[in-house]
């Protein structure tokens, strides 16, 4: 998914303090009248990453005919990598790399931007009601200029302690993905019956950020409601999620702290001003090319009939936050 906010803030990403934090979304429409909305818990001034987490968007439950549904046409990404997860809902997603798959409930899309990828997103037109969740996960610098690519998954739902969970990333009570990541990494789907307690083992160096979908958390002894994320940082070994009387659906996602700044701006990742400045330069041309196959962001799909401009940049340079 794009971050298609006009204004997108300039944010330098890395250095945060190490405490429990409960953190409020910011409603962020994704443009157009009709456009869905989504709830935005990453990043924020004062938290920016969970491990390499660095974006956080939940939406819904939205009946399509009432919000428009998802229309994001092609757009850039560099740096990162998307994690598209679905509650309910379909979604048609075209890149750069000849990828085309339909996002469906409890199965993963992962796409890696590395040096530089385009896509779109599209609900289909089957879906009446469209709910789920899309993270953008950092690149290691080391690993920012990596070739583009798109991987599908779909996680079996494995029983533990009476949750039902899916594993999408890492491990997670005796359940591993076998989808390659670039940091350490964790994100599961963890669905909880009425009044369940669930206290699974955990990695201690990890940072963890638990998103409520539905119904009301305690996590670790601080309350959640639906929209919100528990930020947890290193030193556990064990996390403590208890359900509310309608139970709950939660992801929980963590990581071993990046130890790097990053400059996130619009939908790239990089390490400077200048990077970011060149990123913005390079997609606005290969833009009004039509695509340019060979160049950083690839050719464009036949069905494309519009992509989107990148924002002006601030006027200030981009620069590390104090």
């Amino acid at each position: 998914m794009s971050n298609v906010e006009t204004a997108p803030e300039a944010l330098v990403c890395g250095g945060d303090a190490a405490a429990v934090e409960l953190v409020e979304p910011r409603t962020v429409p994704l443009g157009g009248p009709r456009a869905m909305t989504v709830r935005r818990t990453l990043p924020r001034r004062a938290r920016s990453l969970i491990g390499a987490w660095c974006f956080l968007d939940h939406y819904g439950p939205d009946r399509v005919s009432d919000a428009g549904g998802m229309a994001v046409p092609g757009h850039p990404h560099t740096g990162l990598q998307t994690v598209s997860w679905l509650f309910s809902g379909e979604i048609e997603h075209r890149d750069t790399t000849g990828a085309h798959a339909l996002v469906r409930p409890g199965e993963l899309n992962l796409m890696t931007a590395g040096r530089g990828i385009a896509h779109s997103e599209f609900s289909t037109p089957r879906t009446g009601v469209l709910h789920g969740a899309q993270l953008w996960v950092a690149l290691p610098e080391a690993h920012r200029q990596t070739e583009p690519a798109f991987e599908h998954h779909v996680p079996p739902a494995t029983v533990l302690d009476g949750a039902t969970v899916r594993v999408f990333l890492g491990s997670l009570g005796g359940s591993t993905s076998p989808v390659a990541t670039f940091s350490p990494l964790l994100g599961a789907e963890v669905v909880l019956p009425a009044g369940a307690v669930l206290a699974p083992d955990v990695d201690p160096v990890f940072e963890h950020g638990v998103l409520v979908d539905t119904g009301d958390v305690e996590v670790c002894g601080t309350a959640a409601a639906p929209g919100e994320l528990v930020y947890l940082p290193p030193g556990r070994s064990a996390l403590d999620l208890r359900a509310g009387a309608d139970g709950a659906r939660v992801l929980l996602l963590g990581g071993e702290p990046l130890g790097e700044r990053i400059v996130m701006w619009w939908n790239f990742v990089g390490s400077s001003h200048d990077e970011i400045a060149g990123y913005r330069e390079q997609w606005q041309a290969e833009r009004a090319a039509g695509g340019t196959p060979g160049g950083r962001f690839g050719g464009f799909p036949a069905t494309w009939e519009s992509t989107l401009p990148a924002p002006e940049l601030p006027n200030a340079r981009l620069s590390p936050r104090e």
